[in-house]
């Protein structure tokens, strides 16, 4: 693992810590056993935690608010910009967040393990709460005298917290979106309502917008982002449909596109998809045919072309890939051998005159396809091999023409990839 950046308190990396760690599905009922441990926490302490899993999310929120100090490690970035105890933690300068980055990949699936592993070596105690034994980190564990359990397996069979049913009144639901809202976390809003913990989940996702809903209104928010839309300037942002419903009645205008712009005299429309990972039947999860026909009703009707913005991994504000996918071409793709990420080269602004209709011919060069008609390695991987020969052949002096021809690249591609090179080799010394 290796350490891309530091922020908040760099001292706490010193101090000894103990490392939370969970399995990934800890059932509810068994969050009692956890947040004792939390509580019997004090400024003295230092953990050590993630952030991955719903429990690993629940603890932090209850050490941020209990104000102990908390070292939390993310991999690839931190993304949870807007956590209000987060920013408190930092600002009052009692937590470290520490973004990790693996340094080879050793296969698909591994990394939560490397990681695990890494932070382990730096944490003198651990401490688990509910371990699934058939799970990855029972094993890692197995041998080690310095953890402690806090849930056992008979606890674990009994489910202790009682399930029961009691009305909510106004005044405990406004306490409960008042704390949500300020990501104290449930624990926090159990020892206030005196509430079950599975009580309290089951009220929030009743009388709050539902996670996806919520996630795809952030894609939208950051596909707004890439366009440069200011009052007065040449592109106007038309309309915003955002989704709405009464239970299973939904508006008509339910199934337009996300948004509709205008750019100078010619108007298009987007709609905004994201998706953590891509499924197999794009048809079904992406693409069902009764949404794209209403798309395509939509664009003979209103007379304007419709593109789908797709994102891909990473978060729904900071997308690891992104795609503009003109309606036409949807159909091809959905048919196609060869998946979206292999067909279609990822793009991160956008300018707007390539959506308007006088640029729709300039769909060809948007695929992979044409664009290694001109160089056949566009958008393929570097290797190790690669990367020393780019380094060599520009160490010589050759210019980027020239090494856009060697490598079968683009000129850009090359810029890029040598930036990168250059930067990692000044940050190592």
């Amino acid at each position: 693992m290796q350490v891309i950046m530091t922020i908040g308190n760099r001292d706490l990396l010193n101090r000894e810590k103990t490392l939370f760690l969970c399995s990934k599905k800890t059932p509810i009922e068994l969050y009692e056993y956890v947040f004792r441990w939390t509580d019997s926490l004090t400024e003295r302490d230092c953990i050590a935690c993630f952030n991955s899993t719903d429990m690993e999310a629940e603890v932090l929120k209850a050490l941020l608010v209990a104000k102990v100090p908390t070292v939390l490690y993310v991999m690839n970035r931190f993304t949870d910009v807007n956590n209000m105890q987060i920013e408190t933690a930092l600002q009052e300068n009692r937590m470290a967040i520490v973004v990790l980055r693996r340094n080879e990949p050793r296969g698909k699936g591994q990394t939560p393990r490397l990681r695990n592993e890494y932070v382990l070596s730096l944490c003198k105690h651990v401490v688990c709460g509910y371990v699934n034994r058939n799970g990855s980190v029972f094993g890692l564990l197995a041998g080690r005298n310095d953890v402690e359990w806090l849930i056992d397996d008979q606890q674990a069979l009994m489910a202790a917290e009682p399930n029961r049913y009691e009305r909510w009144t106004v005044a405990q639901d406004k306490v409960l979106l008042r704390m949500y809202y300020a990501d104290m976390g449930i624990h926090a809003i159990h020892k206030q309502l005196h509430r079950t913990y599975t009580a309290i989940y089951a009220r929030i996702h009743a009388i709050t917008q539902p996670e996806e809903w919520l996630k795809g209104r952030e894609f939208e928010d950051y596909v707004l982002s890439l366009f440069n839309v200011q009052e007065g300037g040449r592109l106007v942002l038309q309309e915003w449909q955002g989704d709405k419903s009464l239970g299973l009645i939904q508006p008509e205008n339910n199934s337009n596109p996300d948004f509709v712009f205008r750019y100078d005299q010619e108007e298009f429309a987007i709609e905004c998809k994201w998706r953590e990972k891509l499924k197999t039947d794009l048809s079904k999860d992406l693409f069902p045919a009764e949404k794209i026909e209403n798309y395509k009703r939509f664009s003979k009707t209103r007379n304007m072309p419709v593109h789908i913005v797709l994102g891909i991994g990473g978060e729904p504000s900071n997308p690891n890939l992104i795609y503009r996918i003109p309606l036409e071409n949807i159909n091809s793709i959905i048919s196609s051998d060869i998946s979206i990420t292999q067909s279609l080269c990822p793009v991160r602004t956008f300018d707007a005159a390539t959506f308007v209709r006088q640029k729709e011919t300039e769909g060809k060069a948007y695929t992979m396809e044409e664009k290694r008609k001109h160089h056949s390695n566009a958008y393929k991987s570097w290797t190790p091999a690669d990367d020393e020969q780019l380094i060599a052949f520009y160490e010589e002096g050759k210019d980027t023409k020239e090494l856009s021809s060697i490598f079968k690249r683009n000129e850009g591609a090359i810029r890029s990839r040598l930036k990168k090179l250059v930067k990692t080799d000044d940050g190592e010394q």
